[in-house]
């Protein structure tokens, strides 16, 4: 079984979003490694932080709560959400740090708050960046959690506005079916926009993300690493979304999990027969014996020699040959007689 992102945030499938808020903040700042440095708690953290990367996002949520992490990660789900439809496949983009400094709108939530500079009455409390207030200390909302006096300040991004997440950027990603047939793994660069410590400038910086394309993906599969996009003081970084697309290919097109080939035959093999090699996406080449009649645009399946099948990669779909009947483009008044005296009118 996989993980259970409800059970590691401590809260029930059907959370609501402040529920699941409310579940992160808490958690996060108790196994923050400035915090706490007990072992396995950095762990902990980053499993947290990936738990409410997935619940706080409607489509990989209602992905997870049908499928399951295996599903989420494997790309079972469809993805209703909005009207999407198509594979959906989710890499949880591997630093904590990074959801954690998203959610608060700084990497230290509390440096604003705790420094020499912050609100009168605060300076003293410096020391500690996870100082908590005592209940009954500072009148805090009911509705806030007690291990962070401050969510209200960050989910507002400490500037009294809501923070927004800029619109997805979408790439497409052409896969040969070579590599759809075997697998592989892709690493692409990306350059963005990044916050400087101070919070408010930012620098270019480049970054891998590493595809690991699965064994018969099908055009239209969408890989999604969370938040990726450029930073600024003002908003949420966009995902960035690759879609798979076929490359094209020089002797085979896709159909689902089958393949098709185009063979090209003499109009005497078509009505006489023949023998035609019929090659595969692994540089074999398979013999079919044309016995019959081949009409034009009649086709041949070779069983197993197509392309993996998603949700059971063991098995794979059909190599289908299609035929291309060529007429001579003219004959003889002799041919003319003798083909009228063998073919029948019908």
């Amino acid at each position: 079984m996989g993980k259970d992102y409800y059970k590691i945030l401590g809260i029930t499938k059907g959370a609501s979003d402040d529920e699941i808020k409310k579940a992160y903040r808490k958690m996060a700042l108790k196994y923050h490694p400035d915090k706490n440095k007990s072992p396995g708690a950095e762990e902990k953290f980053k499993e947290i932080a990936e738990a409410y990367d997935v619940l706080s996002d409607p489509n990989k949520k209602e992905i997870f709560d049908k499928y399951g992490e295996d599903g989420l990660k494997g790309g079972m789900g469809g993805g209703s959400t909005g009207g999407r439809s198509g594979n959906f496949t989710y890499t949880f983009h591997g630093d904590p740090h990074e959801t954690f400094r998203m959610f608060f709108g700084n990497e230290n939530p509390f440096e604003s708050f705790f420094s020499s500079g912050g609100p009168a009455g605060m300076g003293g409390m410096g020391r500690s960046p996870f100082f908590q207030f005592q209940s009954g200390g500072l009148g805090v909302d009911e509705d806030m959690d007690i291990d962070d006096p401050f969510a209200q300040h960050h989910q507002f991004g400490g500037h009294g506005r809501r923070k927004h997440q800029d619109p997805a950027v979408i790439r497409e990603l052409q896969v040969s079916l070579e590599e759809v047939l075997s697998g592989t793994t892709k690493k692409l660069k990306i350059t963005r926009k990044v916050l400087n410590s101070d919070g408010r400038t930012t620098r270019s910086e480049d970054k891998i993300l590493t595809i690991d394309i699965k064994p018969g993906w099908k055009a239209g599969t969408k890989i999604t690493f969370p938040k990726e996009g450029d930073q600024t003081p003002h908003n949420v970084p966009a995902d960035i979304v690759f879609v798979i697309k076929d490359k094209p290919h020089l002797l085979f097109t896709r159909d689902g999990s089958d393949i098709r080939y185009k063979a090209n035959i003499s109009l005497r093999d078509a009505l006489c027969g023949t023998t035609i090699q019929v090659p595969t996406l692994t540089n074999r080449k398979i013999p079919l014996a044309l016995n019959e009649v081949i009409k034009p645009n009649s086709t041949k399946r070779i069983q197993g020699e197509g392309l993996p099948v998603p949700k059971t990669p063991t098995q794979r779909g059909d190599l289908i040959v299609e035929f291309n009947v060529i007429f001579p483009n003219s004959i003889s008044t002799n041919t003319k007689d003798i083909l009228k005296d063998l073919i029948p009118q019908s």
